[in-house]
């Protein structure tokens, strides 16, 4: 995404929102933890205490986790896994470790009992295999229209060695045309259909457009400061801003009709980030919050529409 409102800025009527609600500041180098005299806490055990708070105040919430985070999912590490009526959707690897359910054990059946049964075919030799059967899905993708996708899913257990096996359920997905490498996405819950988990999946994409526009318009990850207080405060009122522009936007415009600005090198059709910042801006600014005296010689009196042009060029 552009900073100058090029044709990288997505269009705020083709892309859900995503809002921050709960931010977490944490030490990652462990020298910091030590000169701070505090237990070090990676950036999964911060993860995990965020969901386990998330878990108190949502009935049953669906997490999207990538990444490192995905441990989260399988619940090996310091993380616990998803607990009962939890979602949770991840990217997997093609050599992702999967079994089938172990087998029924008989009253003839002697040793402990199996936690997982055989190994299953890796993804990568499901993706090669020309007897796979492939299901086709049409989808809105990302708001740039309809995209046909080729699937595949199945359950499994997700077993590493040191921890409970997880019943999941995987979708393999491919580009027919070849444009785009293939993808594998895991859920904790089997009984979820592979089209509503591709479905589900395509929503952090609304995370990513508050990360990347929060990071161009607002300086996310770019503040520069010497406390410790300061960077634990910044970040935070940071993402609450993002929230309260966006808010102010739709109660400036309720119709959505948001005034676009334009520029020589490209026409945008709708409106982005860049231009409800604009709009919230110009109504700040014109509200006459610091009242001066009208025999002042120190003030000097603007035309309005020369203001009006000020404040669309800082915009």
């Amino acid at each position: 995404m552009d900073r100058d409102g090029g044709s990288g800025d997505t269009p705020l009527d083709k892309a859900k929102v995503g809002f921050a609600f709960l931010v977490c500041a944490g030490n990652h180098p462990r020298r910091v933890s030590e000169r701070l005299g505090k237990r070090h806490k990676t950036v999964g055990m911060w993860a995990h205490q965020m969901i386990s708070l998330v878990r108190r105040w949502l009935a049953s919430p669906l997490h999207q986790a990538d990444g490192r985070y995905r441990l989260l999912c399988a619940g090996t590490g310091p993380a616990c896994q998803c607990s009962a009526g939890d979602g949770c959707l991840t990217t997997g690897r093609l050599d992702a470790v999967r079994h089938s359910p172990p087998p029924e054990r008989t009253r003839h059946t002697i040793g402990r009992p199996r936690v997982g049964g055989l190994r299953l075919p890796a993804l990568e030799q499901v993706l090669q295999d020309p007897e796979t059967v492939w299901q086709k899905l049409t989808l809105d993708w990302y708001g740039e229209g309809e995209r046909t996708l080729e699937i595949c899913t199945g359950t499994a257990l997700w077993y590493r060695y040191g921890s409970d096996p997880l019943p999941i359920r995987w979708v393999l997905t491919r580009d027919p045309s070849g444009k785009r490498p293939p993808k594998a996405i895991f859920s904790t819950d089997p009984t979820q259909p592979a089209e509503q988990i591709i479905s589900d999946f395509m929503k952090r994409w609304s995370l990513e457009v508050t990360f990347e526009e929060s990071r161009a318009h607002l300086g996310i990850e770019t503040q520069r400061q010497w406390s410790d207080l300061a960077t634990r405060r910044s970040t935070p009122l940071l993402f609450g801003l993002y929230s309260l522009v966006t808010l102010f936007g739709q109660a400036l415009h309720p119709d959505g009709c948001v005034p676009v600005a334009q520029a020589a090198w490209y026409r945008k059709q709708a409106a982005t980030f860049r231009d409800v910042l604009a709009v919230v801006r110009r109504q700040v600014w014109g509200q006459r919050t610091f009242p001066t005296s009208p025999t002042d010689p120190a003030v000097v009196l603007v035309p309005r529409s020369t203001l009006e042009r000020l404040s669309l060029a800082v915009c």
